[in-house]
């Protein structure tokens, strides 16, 4: 029987989306192992390797290499298996709506000097004064933006796509840039909307000042819409007017010079629009500025409207007053034709002013996946399994977070068993992964090791084996 906590949906989902990415893979003894180590995932205490999630399964016998086999052969096709979750995504967003979707890098930490794909990188744990490097492996993170729910949304992964430096050891992969990587996953997302029967949908994707390039903006498919923060110091221009330079000669590209982002906080402008934007189940109030038509220099065949969001210092709360702090931000946003000439912005202002929150859920799933589910653990080091093990935990967690989407929705989780908390808005991850192992536990493949009751001597032997398993399976070998 199911657990009343978990109302029994989560099996049903996930076993439907397991089914649907059948097609990925090769043959069926692939795609069963595939599954295996999914539950593995979820039965993994401690390190999140392939002989742990074995142990955890209570494969303590036989010849593991066609298990590790999965990452370094050519066993399931990790583009195909990103399409086939897209796919999954795209009845969640009504056709009228925008596809959110948000993009950022993220280094998998290593210690290893040779592993394929390492080379040094900035370390973000270290302070701005006092940067530091170390060891790891570069990943473009594509994710899709639930719709929103009282103000919440989560990053759910669609592909983790290697964006190794020149000086990374050498993979199957070429180097590349972190826009490059980016590039291309707009592109194939452009591309697996439309073989969806979206076409005519627009993509709205968020992203972050590294983003911010010339070469990502001229080569931006159509009906992409980018949001990135810019820098405070960005060089920007008007746009040409048709009277100027009217003797022969080129047209002239660019118009006046445009005031810097930054200048626009001081420069006078005593109107500024207030906007409530619904965030994490409370309100918050943004006082912006939409400025434009700009040119970039360097782009003037891309129009861009800067959006100005002021800062906030203030002291707020009644009870514990506390001085809150949070400085200005600028983004740059691309600009599509007006019916009657000129420019527009390609979605209003208050629903992109909304979306500008939401671009933090990608940094959450940055952190449940690096420190709570393992990201980067397995101990993969063929040229190409190296690559495919982080896509393929980064794949798990996704149609693990699915499947809880899917089951409860943002807001509707099941309760927290603490009698003292009746638990967040919106359900964590460890209410995700308890809810699994809640259901797992009561299916007959996956009973419970303990009782209420030790009376029952004769099955206390099993109790105690797979016990063992579980606590080699914790256990940090």
């Amino acid at each position: 029987m199911i657990n009343d906590t978990t109302n029994g949906k989560l099996l049903p989902h996930l076993f439907e989306l397991l089914e649907a990415h059948r097609s990925a893979f090769k043959q069926a003894r692939p795609f069963w192992r595939a599954v295996g180590l999914v539950f593995g995932e979820l039965f993994s205490f401690g390190r999140h390797t392939v002989t742990q999630e074995l142990l955890s399964l209570g494969i303590t016998e036989g010849d593991w290499s066609a298990w590790y086999r999965l990452f370094s052969r050519e066993r399931f096709a990790e583009e195909k298996l990103c399409e086939c979750l897209l796919r999954e995504t795209v009845p969640h967003v009504a056709e009228d709506q925008p596809y959110c979707a948000a993009m950022d890098s993220t280094a998998i930490h290593r210690s290893s000097l040779k592993m394929p794909g390492t080379s040094w990188l900035s370390d973000s744990r270290f302070s701005a004064f006092r940067p530091g490097i170390h060891r790891a492996q570069r990943f473009l993170h594509g994710a899709w933006l639930t719709p929103l729910e009282a103000g919440y949304s989560r990053a759910i992964p669609l592909r983790f796509l290697p964006a190794f430096p020149p000086k990374a050891i050498p993979t199957e992969m070429p180097a590349r840039r972190e826009w490059e990587a980016g590039l291309q996953f707009l592109q194939w997302l452009r591309g697996g909307l439309d073989q969806a029967g979206r076409k005519a949908q627009k993509i709205l994707v968020l992203a972050d000042g590294s983003f911010d390039v010339l070469e990502l903006w001229r080569s931006l498919p159509d009906r992409v819409i980018l949001v990135t923060r810019t820098a405070r110091n960005r060089c920007l221009y008007y746009l040409p007017k048709a009277q100027e330079h009217p003797g022969p000669g080129r047209p002239a590209s660019y118009g006046e010079r445009a005031p810097h982002p930054s200048d626009w906080l001081h420069a006078g402008l005593r109107n500024w629009p207030c906007q409530a934007v619904p965030v994490r189940g409370k309100t918050i109030s943004m006082r912006y500025q939409l400025l434009g038509p700009f040119l970039r220099e360097g782009l003037p065949d891309k129009p861009l409207f800067l959006i100005v969001v002021k800062g906030l210092h203030r002291w707020v709360g009644k009870k514990k007053p506390h001085y809150k702090h949070r400085g200005p931000s600028f983004y740059l946003v691309s600009a599509v034709p007006a019916t009657q000439g000129g420019w527009q912005l390609p979605l209003p202002i208050t629903t992109l002013l909304t979306w500008l929150w939401q671009r933090w859920e990608i940094e959450v799933a940055h952190r449940e996946m690096e420190t709570g589910f393992g990201l980067g653990e397995k101990q993969c080091w063929n040229k190409r399994s190296a690559i495919l093990s982080v896509q393929w935990s980064a794949w798990v967690y996704a149609i693990l977070l699915l499947a809880g989407y899917r089951s409860w929705g943002l807001c509707s989780g099941p309760p927290t068993p603490a009698r003292w908390w009746p638990g967040a808005k919106r359900w964590s991850f460890t209410t995700l992964w308890r809810s699994y192992r809640s259901e797992l536990w009561n299916q007959h493949e996956f009973r419970a090791l303990c009782s209420t009751s030790l009376n029952d001597w004769w099955n206390i032997p099993s109790w105690l084996t797979g016990l063992s398993n579980s606590v080699a399976a914790a256990s940090r070998i």
